[in-house]
C-alpha cells in the first residue's frame, strides 16, 4: 500500500513549485515508509510514498511507460488480486513487462483498455494516470472504498491525495469549514456522507467511482454500482457459492513478498478467514499462520455481558488458536496509552473518528507492524450478510433514520442553542437518510419486508461501511501496515447482494447463510457464537481519564470546540457519577466514555488543524 497524491493546474507551470509537490507527498510518509517519488511537467505534478509489498526491488512510483507517441505516468495506491490473470491477458496482446509489481500490470492495464480497465480489476485500489498525449489525468477508487482519495477542484487546478493532509498541505488551501461540514461532524459523525470532504471546497472520489480531468472540465461517473435481481440459487447451492467465493478470495489476498498475518477475535468472521488461510499455509508449505489479537489491562475484571456484546473474545480465540495451531500473539493496552492515542487517531484521519475504537486499533496495528506488514481482517461481514442488531431489532427497522442515528436527538441536546438554530442537525440527517432510500435499487416484486431489508443492506453497506473501511485504512497505514478485507471482494458483495432475507438468516439466525456456507470450515460452537463486536475497554479508568480531559476543556476559555456546544449540560455529565453514565453517542458503537472522547477529538482536530469556520 501507498500514498499518492497530485496537483494538475493549466494556470501554472508547477515545475517552478517543486517543493510544494515535496511537502504534499511528505504528508503521506507514514502510508509508504519505503519510498518516495515525485514528477514534475508544466501542467501536471505527481507525488508517492510507497509501502513495498510486491516485488519490493522494483517498482518505485510515479512509474512512466512510453507507449508509441505517448506517455503514461501513474501513481498508485492497492493491489490487484487479479494481476496475474491480467498480465497474461496483456502478454498474449503483445505487451511485456520489467516486474514482477502489480503497479506495471495496472499502467499497461491502462494503455491496453483505457478507461474501460477498470472493470477488469479486482482488488483495492486509489490510482492515476496521466496521459501526455492529451493531457488529461484519470482517477479512480476501487468498488468499495477500501483505499481513500480526496479532491479539490476550482478553476483549472485540480489537488488530489489519499488523505486529506496532502491537499491541506498546499498553501493555497486552508483549513475551512461550513455548516454543512460541521453537520457531518455533529451530526453525522464517523459515518460521513458518500462523497463528503468535511473540509470547505473538499469532496471525496465515492467508491466505484472514477473522473478524467482536462482541459475542458472534471467529469466525474460511476463505473459499478449495486444491481438488484432475483436470486435464483436454491439455500445449498447459495451456501456453496458464497463458501467458493471467499475461499478463493483469501487465498488470492494471501500473495506478499513480505511477512503476513490475520487479525484473529475468536467471532465468525475472522475464523472463518483465518481458517481459509490457515489452510493455504498448510497445503502449500508455507509455516505457520501468525495470527492477533487485542485486549485491554483488567477488561477480564469489568466486562458485563450485554445484547450488544454478549460475551468476551478471550475463550474463543483460545478455541480457535488451538484448532488451527497458530502462532498466536495476544496485545493488551492500559488506559493511558488510549487517551494517548485518542489525539494520534485524529492526525491519522485528519478529522475526528471513532474515539477509543480508533485510537486502539492505531495501538493494535502499531504493534502488529513490528512482525508482520500485510494483515488480513474481516471488516464488512455484517453489513453484507446483516449481522448487526438493528438487522433484527423492530425499533430499528421502523424508524425513519439511519439505524445508528437513532440518538440523534439526544445527542443534539448537548449542543449549543445558537448552533442547533444554525445547522438544523436533525433534518441535516433527515435529508441525507431521504437522499440515501432514493438510491436504492428496488426490485420489482418485492414485499414491504423484503423492500426494508434491501433498503437496509444498502445503507449499511454505502453509508455505515465506509466508515469503518476508512477507520481501518487510516489507522494501519498511520504505521504502514496494509490490511485486506476480503469479505469486500466485490463478487462476494454482487451475489449476497440479491440473496433474499429469509435465506440470509437461514436457519433463524443472523448471517445464517454465512454459517451454513461454513459448515465443515470452522468447529460447531464457534459457527454458532453470537457476534460480539470490536473490543472496547471496559475499564473505569478510561471514562474518568476522558472526563476530566472533557472538564479541562470546558474551564478553558480559549477552547475552539466551546461554542458548539452546551456547556451547562456537558459539565453536569461529566461530573456526575460515572458508573451511572449511558448515553448513546452515534449508536452502540459509541456509548458512554465515547462521547467524552469523541468531544476531546473534535477539540484536538480544531486546534491542531487551525480550522476556521466560513
Amino acid at each position: 500500500m501507498c500514498g499518492i497524491t497530485g496537483w494538475i493546474d493549466w494556470h501554472k507551470d508547477l515545475t517552478q513549485y517543486p517543493s510544494i509537490l515535496e511537502n504534499m507527498t511528505v504528508t503521506l510518509s507514514d502510508r509508504g515508509p519505503d519510498a518516495s517519488g515525485t514528477w514534475i511537467t508544466p501542467h501536471c505534478a505527481l507525488g508517492h510514498r510507497r509501502l513495498s509489498v510486491m516485488d519490493p526491488a522494483n517498482g518505485a512510483q510515479p512509474m512512466i511507460r512510453k507507449y508509441g507517441e505517448n506517455t503514461f505516468t501513474i501513481v498508485y495506491n492497492g493491489e490487484l488480486y487479479n494481476a496475474p490473470e491480467l498480465k497474461k491477458q496483456l502478454e498474449l496482446r503483445g505487451h511485456s513487462f520489467s516486474t514482477t509489481c502489480d503497479t506495471e500490470v495496472l499502467l499497461v492495464s491502462f494503455i491496453e483498455w483505457g478507461r474501460s480497465c477498470v472493470d477488469r480489476l479486482n482488488g483495492i485500489f486509489a490510482f492515476a494516470v496521466w496521459n501526455s498525449l492529451d493531457q488529461s489525468l484519470f482517477l479512480v477508487r476501487d468498488r468499495l472504498g477500501v483505499k481513500p482519495l480526496f479532491y479539490s477542484y476550482d478553476n483549472g487546478r485540480l489537488l488530489f491525495g489519499s488523505e486529506p493532509k496532502a491537499i491541506l498541505a498546499h498553501p493555497d488551501f486552508p483549513a475551512q469549514i461550513s455548516g454543512e461540514g460541521l453537520a457531518e461532524i455533529f451530526a453525522i459523525g464517523p459515518a460521513r456522507t458518500p462523497g463528503h470532504g468535511v473540509y470547505r471546497n473538499m469532496s471525496e472520489l465515492k467508491p466505484g467511482h472514477c473522473m478524467t480531468m482536462d482541459r475542458n472540465g472534471l467529469h466525474v461517473r460511476a463505473y459499478w454500482k449495486l444491481e438488484s435481481k432475483p436470486h435464483e440459487d436454491d439455500i445449498d447451492t447459495t451456501a456453496g457459492r458464497i463458501h467458493d467465493i471467499l475461499q478463493d478470495t483469501v487465498i488470492r489476498q494471501l500473495a506478499s513478498d513480505v511477512p503476513i498475518c490475520t487479525l484473529l477475535s475468536g467471532g465468525l468472521d475472522s475464523s472463518a478467514l483465518t481458517t481459509f488461510a490457515s489452510n493455504y499455509y498448510n497445503s502449500s508449505d508455507m509455516g505457520i499462520i501468525h495470527t492477533y489479537s487485542i485486549d485491554y489491562v483488567d477488561n477480564d475484571k469489568h466486562f458485563k455481558a450485554n445484547t450488544f456484546q454478549p460475551n468476551s473474545d478471550a475463550p474463543w480465540i483460545k478455541r480457535m488458536t488451538e484448532f488451527l495451531g497458530s502462532e498466536h500473539h495476544y496485545l493488551e493496552f492500559d488506559t493511558p496509552e488510549l487517551v494517548s492515542a485518542l489525539k494520534t487517531a485524529v492526525y491519522a484521519r485528519d478529522l475526528p473518528g471513532m474515539a477509543d475504537v480508533d485510537g486502539s486499533l492505531y495501538l493494535f496495528c502499531r504493534e502488529i507492524k513490528k512482525d508482520a506488514t500485510v494483515a488480513v481482517s474481516g471488516e464488512a461481514a455484517d453489513e453484507i450478510f446483516g449481522g448487526y442488531p438493528w438487522f433484527h431489532r423492530e425499533e430499528a427497522l421502523n424508524a425513519d433514520t439511519f439505524p445508528w442515528s437513532l440518538a440523534t436527538k439526544d445527542r443534539v441536546d448537548l449542543l449549543a442553542p445558537d448552533f442547533i438554530q444554525w445547522v438544523k442537525p436533525e433534518s441535516y440527517v433527515k435529508e441525507r437518510y431521504r437522499q440515501a432510500l432514493s438510491e436504492v435499487p428496488r426490485l420489482a416484486g418485492e414485499n414491504r419486508q423484503q423492500n426494508r431489508m434491501r433498503e437496509m443492506s444498502y445503507l449499511n453497506i454505502t453509508r455505515f461501511m465506509p466508515t469503518l473501511l476508512d477507520r481501518k485504512d487510516r489507522m494501519s497505514m498511520a504505521v504502514g501496515l496494509e490490511v485486506r478485507v476480503p469479505f469486500c471482494d466485490h463478487r462476494l458483495v454482487e451475489y449476497v447482494w440479491n440473496i433474499p432475507w429469509e435465506i440470509k438468516t437461514a436457519g433463524d439466525r443472523e448471517k445464517g447463510i454465512l454459517r451454513r456456507a461454513l459448515r465443515g470450515v470452522l468447529p460447531e460452537d464457534v459457527l454458532t457464537r453470537k457476534k460480539s463486536p470490536y473490543p472496547k475497554t471496559h475499564n473505569p479508568s478510561y471514562l474518568n481519564a476522558v472526563r476530566a480531559w472533557v472538564l479541562d476543556i470546558l474551564n478553558d476559555s480559549s477552547s475552539p470546540l466551546l461554542p458548539f456546544i452546551d456547556t451547562a449540560k456537558i459539565r453536569k455529565l461529566a461530573e456526575g457519577d460515572a458508573s451511572q453514565f449511558n448515553l448513546p453517542w452515534f449508536g452502540q458503537l459509541m456509548t458512554g466514555p465515547q462521547m467524552f472522547a469523541y468531544l476531546a477529538q473534535v477539540d484536538t482536530w480544531l486546534r491542531h488543524y487551525k480550522v476556521s469556520i466560513r
